[in-house]
């Protein structure tokens, strides 16, 4: 079984065709599953929809609670890109015994086949099932340790760290 939890980012985001803003209404994630005609057992649950720029402590506690108490050892968690290194970290610091992947989109799933997130959900659903236990970070078709990361604000991909 994998758990994935979702708190919103781009991934989840909606065009208003008249003001020109993103905004939240529902998750996509079920009718992904179901459009990327995905057989594994899996459980959707919505823990939040905010913009990771807004995301506070207390929502990070929220999601650290939720994986601790997750009665799967393997975990998805959709979030936004800006701030998903930070949420890997402050998991990755709790020392949860589980495979935690982080992933998400830098376009709108809802602007259809321009957009990452079916790509991105995919691959973490694939490495979510193959890597040890840990935390990582699943974008553009690879998968990072949470402490080797990094989003490129130039050019919108994420990339290794050297420490």
């Amino acid at each position: 079984m994998i758990q994935i939890f979702v708190t919103g980012g781009t991934f989840d985001k909606e065009y208003n065709y008249i003001t020109g803003e993103l905004y939240f209404k529902d998750t996509h994630l079920k009718s992904m599953l179901e459009r990327g005609r995905c057989t594994l057992d899996f459980d959707v649950k919505t823990l939040m929809m905010v913009d990771s720029l807004r995301m506070t402590d207390a929502d990070r506690q929220i999601i650290v609670h939720n994986c601790k108490m997750a009665a799967t050892d393997k975990i998805i968690l959709t979030h936004g890109t800006d701030t998903m290194v930070k949420t890997a970290g402050i998991l990755a610091a709790e020392k949860i015994d589980k495979t935690i992947v982080l992933t998400g989109a830098m376009i709108p799933y809802a602007f259809g086949t321009s957009s990452d997130g079916f790509f991105n959900l995919g691959s973490a659903l694939a490495f979510v099932q193959t890597l040890p236990h840990g935390v990582y970070v699943v974008m553009n078709g690879r998968y990072f340790d949470y402490d080797k990361v990094r989003k490129n604000t130039q050019t919108g991909n994420f990339e290794i760290v050297m420490n």
